[in-house]
């Protein structure tokens, strides 16, 4: 791929909402829109993963202006594999609303396609600031989603979300601010071991960190994540869980990695932080009486399990880390579709409304049994490979403690989801719990989930259990991605020559 093609993936979601934001009357034409941009970012996506093979680092300068004007995108194997990934699950969770009728918002693709457009972005960006921007292009159409999508508590956790986010942002912009003032310039790739080789500079730079790692609600500020997203819709939570905290995610181990270059002063309490954001995270989801709060305080412990990579800096933790990332964004899509699904047909996400849906809704079943179970880590899913992966790591670290509470959390969480599983799926079904749910939410509830609302989730289940049964092919990719991270003289070279 062209170098000078990078943008495209940014400028057509970016062109495609303010055509749909004029057009927004046209409902055949949203969805197709809305369905066509997000399978050409999935295709993009699939041909940078080609293109990065073997380590290539691709970079373009938009607009040819001069380095510290222009904006540097640069795509790698690790940048490739996120756009690929994102898009799949906006294709899917924008499938899922299509179903279930979230779409009819008149402004509702407009705004997915913005959002992506600001995913994308800050994964193909090299520069500090321009991260920032793509970072508030994300959030902006995030604000109106949340306002318009949801029950009623949905203003009220709008509120703290944008409160939050507008903290955060500020914070973020701030430490660009001191990085720039102790570095003089915020390119990423000429901010390379700065922070090792300055205290100012790796003060400055820890301020952006800081605040992503509040963005990507590592405890303990992670409340904000757990108060706000079981207020929106099914796909809208879903569709958050695999982009906004992610790409924090994402910049976290690129920042670390690049300006920090990996360095261990700090390792130990990186570790303690992270294995309370693990435990928390998975006994809160114990205690939850709802399908989608239970998932999303398992969100907030995967987090954990995620940024494990960057304390345990080197190939195996970087790989684990990784690939683990990968699959929790997969699997918690799946099983907030899953849950989604029911709660869109019956009415409800509450535990103990209704039972028996293993019998009368299989797919659903079979589409949230298979991620759950990826999810807790049992063999052949995704999520298995990824633990074990993470433990071997942690072990070859010496990091005894930390593997043996990542084990401890994955009992948790089979025993967070089996709580589901008890409450709702298990068990007969009775007409009058149905009669029930369909009086508290007339026309809310359907005799049968339809299968094209269990679709999206089933889909993301087979690809869990695909990357399981191929995980040498994932494990590959995880690898060159950490190469990447561990080698960044590709990456300086590519941006610098651009």
């Amino acid at each position: 791929m062209s170098p000078a093609l990078l943008p495209l993936v940014v400028i057509v979601p970016l062109l495609s909402a303010a055509l749909l934001a004029v057009a927004r009357h046209v409902e055949v034409l949203r969805r197709a829109v809305l369905l066509g941009v997000s399978a050409f970012a999935l295709a993009f996506g699939t041909v940078l993963c080609f293109t990065s093979w073997d380590g290539v680092v691709i970079a373009h300068a938009v607009g040819l202006w001069p380095s510290g004007i222009a904006i540097p995108f640069v795509a790698d194997m690790f940048s490739a594999l996120m756009i690929t990934v994102t898009a799949l699950l906006t294709l899917l969770c924008s499938m899922f609303a299509i179903v279930s009728g979230d779409d009819r918002r008149p402004y509702f693709s407009a705004l997915v396609l913005m959002l992506s457009a600001g995913v994308y972005g800050a994964l193909l960006t090299g520069d500090l600031f321009n991260l920032f921007v793509f970072i508030e292009v994300m959030l902006l159409p995030s604000y109106g989603l949340i306002a318009v999508l949801g029950g009623r508590d949905r203003l009220p956790a709008g509120r703290l979300y944008v409160a939050m986010n507008l903290l955060t942002s500020t914070i973020f912009v701030a430490g660009v601010g001191l990085v720039y003032g102790t570095a003089g310039t915020v390119n990423i790739a000429e901010l390379a071991g700065a922070a090792a080789e300055s205290s100012a500079v790796a003060a400055a730079a820890s301020v952006p960190l800081i605040a992503l790692s509040v963005k990507a609600a590592v405890v303990p500020v992670h409340g904000w994540l757990t108060s706000t997203y079981p207020a929106t819709s099914p796909a809208l939570t879903a569709l958050f869980s695999g982009l906004h905290t992610k790409v924090a995610v994402y910049a976290i181990y690129r920042i670390y990695a690049v300006v920090f270059d990996g360095g261990t002063a700090y390792t130990g309490l990186i570790l303690l932080v992270l294995s309370l954001t693990m435990l928390v995270g998975v006994f809160g989801a114990v205690g939850q009486e709802s399908m989608r709060s239970i998932l999303v305080f398992n969100m907030v412990s995967g987090i954990g399990y995620i940024l494990l990579g960057v304390a345990l800096f080197g190939p195996l933790g970087l790989m684990a880390g990784i690939f683990y990332l990968v699959h929790h964004m997969i699997v918690k899509a799946s099983l907030l579709l899953s849950t989604g699904a029911i709660e869109v047909s019956y009415g409800t996400d509450r535990l103990g409304s209704v039972s028996g849906i293993a019998r009368t809704e299989p797919l659903i079943a079979a589409a949230f049994m298979g991620s759950a179970l990826s999810l807790a880590g049992i063999p052949p899913f995704s999520g298995f490979v990824g633990k074990v992966a993470i433990v071997k790591a942690a072990v070859d670290e010496q990091q005894i403690a930390i593997a043996v509470v990542a084990v401890v959390v994955s009992l948790f969480s089979l025993m967070s989801v089996l709580k589901i599983w008890r409450g709702v799926f298990w068990g007969r079904a009775h007409e009058d719990e149905v009669h029930a749910v369909s009086a508290r939410r007339p026309g809310a509830l359907l005799t049968h989930a339809p299968r094209t609302l269990a679709l999206p989730g089933l889909v993301l289940t087979v690809v869990t259990l695909g990357i399981g049964l191929g995980g040498q092919g994932m494990l590959v990719l995880s690898e060159q991605a950490a190469a990447g991270l561990l080698d960044v003289s590709g990456y300086i070279e590519a941006v610098i020559g651009s």
